[in-house]
């Protein structure tokens, strides 16, 4: 060790750094930061989000956009079709469910009402080049008592499809609406899944249409209930894709070691015996809560952490469910943030992967990033600019 106050002999024979070396690795390390808007999603993850927001403390959809692609989440479901946050994810290669709330739904009936939506709320953004995959129509219809809401889904499906036709856009957005597991009646064993008697008018028909639009299924999965409901007869390894022996169906055979597979066959049972066997089911909608009232079990971090990190590991994986081995399953988890204004119990603050601030909720390995503040527009065409002229002056330092 070199005595103090005297250089080592190794950094005496160090030379000292070039004026350009330092100016060329300064700008090699600022430019990633300068051109960080408009950076695609590499070797995203096959799992989707949910991105809600009802609340008040939420950061902005541009500090958003930077967080997901800091995760390599490339698929993201929203319940309307926020023109802020579509903007935001413009050059990201992020692609989008957009949706028509409820309350929308019945005027969406009229061709010209349907039009005009897609004109104001798609068209712009798919022209500015975002990806837009598909828009619900509707969520959860058949849960309340609604019977006008749920008379009118399926033509405001037919309108908005034709009107995607009209506008050279069929094929590229597809058309659906997103299910409850209350659509169900019986769904265990999963080969005895079947839909329940007062939904059966709506989806027959509902049906044909997916399958005549090649559109999915969509319907939102919560082992986290069955668990809340019946603590006591529900294993929670079943629940949690933790290990366990799994339960076996007596008709099929085929053994489950998960609920949410059992869920999703279940629903696969009830449409073909409806007579449908190309119709894809996706899971729009799973998650579990870190927090919830005094009457609502499980609901912590570690049970929380624990479900969205093992279905991240199966999905990952590219698992079938046993009925349906070959086709992986396709998620969107609930949710991205807690959402301090949503009604309701404790719990359904309280899905998201992170606080609004950006900290984890629970650690699930996603490693992303919430910068604490993003710049406007105008400065960030500052910041462009500031970039070209960077580069030509590090080139003209290296030149020189």
């Amino acid at each position: 060790m070199a005595a103090a106050g005297r250089p080592s002999r190794t950094a005496q024979s160090l030379p000292a750094p070039s004026s350009k070396l330092t100016a060329a690795c300064f700008f090699v390390l600022l430019l990633p930061f300068l051109l960080t808007e408009g950076v695609a999603v590499a070797e995203a993850l096959s799992i989707g989000v949910n991105y809600g927001q009802i609340a008040n403390n939420l950061p902005s959809p541009a500090r958003v956009s930077w967080l997901l692609r800091s995760m390599r989440i490339s698929k993201v479901k929203l319940y309307d079709a926020d023109p802020n946050v579509l903007r935001a994810f413009l050059g990201t290669g992020v692609e989008f469910v957009v949706g028509i709330g409820n309350e929308a739904v019945p005027s969406m009936t009229s061709p010209a009402a349907a039009q005009a939506w897609l004109q104001q709320h798609v068209v712009p953004h798919l022209l500015s080049g975002a990806r837009i995959s598909c828009v619900t129509v509707g969520n959860e219809v058949f849960k309340g008592n609604d019977t006008a809401l749920q008379a009118a889904v399926l033509p405001a499906m037919v309108s908005v499809h034709r009107a995607l036709s009209a506008l050279g856009l069929q094929g590229r957005v597809n058309v659906t609406t997103a299910h409850s597991l209350d659509i169900m009646g019986p769904s265990f064993p999963p080969s005895s899944g079947a839909f329940h008697p007062a939904a059966l008018g709506h989806l027959r028909p509902f049906l044909a249409f997916l399958s005549a639009t090649r559109s999915p299924f969509l319907i939102n999965c919560y082992p986290y209930f069955a668990y809340k409901e019946d603590p006591a007869r529900v294993p929670l390894e079943y629940v949690l894709f933790q290990p366990n022996a799994g339960v076996a169906d007596p008709r099929t055979g085929l053994r489950y070691d998960n609920m949410l597979y059992a869920q999703v066959d279940a629903v696969y049972a009830a449409i073909q015996a409806l007579g449908y066997t190309d119709v894809e089911v996706k899971v729009s909608e799973t998650g579990w809560p870190s927090r919830g009232d005094p009457d609502e079990p499980g609901a912590t971090p570690e049970y929380a952490g624990t479900y969205i990190r093992n279905l991240l590991q199966r999905i990952e994986m590219k698992q079938g469910t046993p009925l349906r081995p070959a086709t992986p399953v396709d998620v969107y988890v609930f949710a991205l943030f807690n959402e301090n204004l949503k009604p309701g119990p404790a719990s359904e603050r309280n899905y998201g992967l992170f606080y609004p601030d950006g900290t984890p909720v629970y650690n699930v390995g996603l490693h992303g990033y919430l910068p604490p503040m993003l710049v406007s527009n105008a400065a960030r065409q500052v910041i462009q600019l500031f970039t070209l002229v960077a580069i030509a002056s590090v080139a003209f330092v290296l030149s020189a």
